[in-house]
């Protein structure tokens, strides 16, 4: 498989979802997802953040494709689309340990 043609177009769909999880509020929603199911009321007792503001953040979430929602009764219920947004995180996770650790080695040769 060729390289994919970066087109401007493209471009700008990719940052806009990088855009779409560089908030700390929608990366512990998606944590919060990685366990199973869950409502708005479950996700803001997991998370301590506002109702509207849980809710604000998973339209978002949802218009990106990163969660998908489904009507149970009187509840709506969300969960992750897929898991692929945790191995952009465990890359980064990973870049920061190593970034810590070479900062650690730095201090004490000094």
């Amino acid at each position: 498989m060729g390289a994919l043609r970066m087109t401007p177009e493209l471009l700008a769909a990719i940052a806009e979802r990088f855009k779409t999880i560089a908030e700390p509020a929608r990366l512990q929603i998606l944590h919060a997802l990685r366990g199973g199911e869950r409502t708005v009321s479950e996700l803001v007792g997991q998370t301590a953040l506002g109702q509207a503001n849980v809710s604000k953040h998973l339209q978002l979430l949802h218009a990106h494709g990163f969660v998908s929602r489904r009507k149970e009764g009187l509840y709506v219920r969300y969960r992750l689309a897929d898991q692929d947004v945790f191995r952009l995180c465990d890359i980064m996770c990973s870049r920061l340990q190593r970034d810590v650790a070479n900062r650690r080695k730095l201090l004490n040769t000094g």
